[in-house]
């Protein structure tokens, strides 16, 4: 797996993490999913500069001239409900991709262990397309590696990007030898280690609560 951590520059990117980390705007839900599209927004640019590109001519009012426009297909799988902001800050800039969505939620177990299920899937075939996988917490990878094995069920992508906004050193060891050697990883910032729930440390908390108000747990 190719790691691109942002964290390793300073950028703008720092300031949304701040916000999203940060305990006394947690209550500013719209704020708090800004930021993680915004995040998406900028981890889909730098990503764009891996894809494929090919010259095409055009006409302004002016004259002809060319650009290089993106050749790959594009499918975007989000993990719902957490990777929808993240989904949107993606689409912004991959306006014309494909978009599919999965759930992948963590069913706890009563010894404080937990598994991930997958319910539901709506996808278009992913043979020879570039997949982009949207979840903003990368935590102990087994939401992304089930999202994964699902989807082998309708395809076979020429390319696989995980995108998210937080993840955890042992989740991202994990997922190094479950995936595809040539899978490239996008992420805001890598945090040092998990709790005994499985929780990014330190983290920011529960995404999808945090952008769409706390869930009955089961």
């Amino acid at each position: 797996m190719t790691i691109h951590n942002l964290s390793k520059e300073n950028s703008i990117v720092n300031h949304f993490l701040a916000e999203l980390r940060n305990v006394d705007t947690h209550n500013d839900r719209m704020r708090f999913r800004k930021n993680i599209e915004r995040i998406g927004e900028i981890l889909a640019y730098e990503m764009s500069k891996s894809l494929h590109f090919s010259s095409e001519e055009l006409e302004t009012p002016l004259a002809k001239t060319t650009s290089n426009l993106i050749d790959d297909e594009i499918v975007i799988c989000s993990i719902l409900r957490a990777g929808i902001p993240l989904h949107n800050g993606l689409l912004n800039y991959f306006d014309w991709a494909d978009c599919s969505f999965i759930s992948a939620y963590r069913y706890q177990t009563p010894e404080d262990e937990f598994e991930v299920n997958v319910e539901y899937l709506a996808s278009q075939s992913l043979d020879n397309k570039v997949l982009i996988l949207a979840d903003p917490m990368l935590a102990t990878g087994q939401s992304i590696l089930a999202t994964f094995e699902a989807l082998t069920r309708v395809g076979l992508p020429k390319e696989i990007h995980i995108v998210s906004v937080i993840g955890a050193q042992p989740g991202i060891d994990f997922l190094k030898g479950k995936l595809p050697k040539d899978t490239k990883l996008w992420i805001g910032e890598i945090d040092p280690e998990l709790n005994k729930k499985g929780y990014i440390v330190p983290g920011l908390g529960d995404a999808g609560d945090l952008a769409y108000g706390e869930k009955l747990q089961k």
